[in-house]
């Protein structure tokens, strides 16, 4: 068992928001974002949209980033070895927790400076299947200056998360209200949703 499970695990049953600040190796973590930076360098990431296939909507008043999907037919060898940590992960969230994970989909986040995303909850309306929501980041060297921490809302108690690098964020998709606050910075993530079909 990886310690960055139990550590995400742990801290999600004491807080709702599980932290893992170590859940990449620096190595991997440089490649994946090497790999983002490439893609946007060939103009392949695409305006994030609001909503589900069914009702997709694009309005960067509400959000403003750039994403491109993961896919394991892509056969990049880094993002395979994410998915491997993913699909590890998934298996120990089932046998200790029961969660009844089936699938999962993830992207890369890109934010320039000046975006951000609005509150808003991880869930569709029309689709319940997102059961539990990731974000692994991949931002070395970020300074407090840099802004762009994602921020979650919960009665009493709002949390303010710097997107270092390596760093993994896990909580339920359906409960807690969040947002990327404007970044001063590039600002670069793997998002995804662990999903119950």
């Amino acid at each position: 068992m990886d310690d960055s499970f139990e550590d995400l695990i742990a801290s999600y049953i004491e807080n709702k928001v599980g932290i893992a600040e170590y859940f990449l190796s620096p190595e991997l973590a440089n490649h994946l974002k090497q790999n983002l930076l490439d893609l946007n360098q060939k103009s392949l990431l695409q305006a994030a949209g609001i909503g589900n296939s069914e009702k997709l909507s694009y309005d960067g008043a509400i959000r403003s980033d750039s994403i491109y999907w993961l896919d394991k037919k892509h056969d990049n060898v880094f993002e395979n070895e994410f998915f491997d940590k993913i699909d590890a992960f998934v298996q120990y969230l089932n046998e200790s927790c029961f969660t009844g994970i089936t699938g999962y989909e993830f992207h890369y986040s890109l934010y320039e400076k000046g975006d951000f995303y609005l509150k808003h909850l991880d869930q569709f309306k029309n689709n319940p299947s997102r059961k539990y929501s990731m974000i692994t980041y991949l931002n070395s060297n970020w300074q407090e200056s840099d802004g762009g921490e994602l921020m979650i809302h919960q009665e009493n108690n709002n949390q303010k998360i710097s997107p270092t690098q390596g760093k993994t964020v896990f909580f339920k998709s359906n409960e807690l209200v969040h947002e990327v606050l404007v970044t001063q910075n590039t600002r670069m993530s793997i998002t995804g949703w662990l999903k119950s079909d």
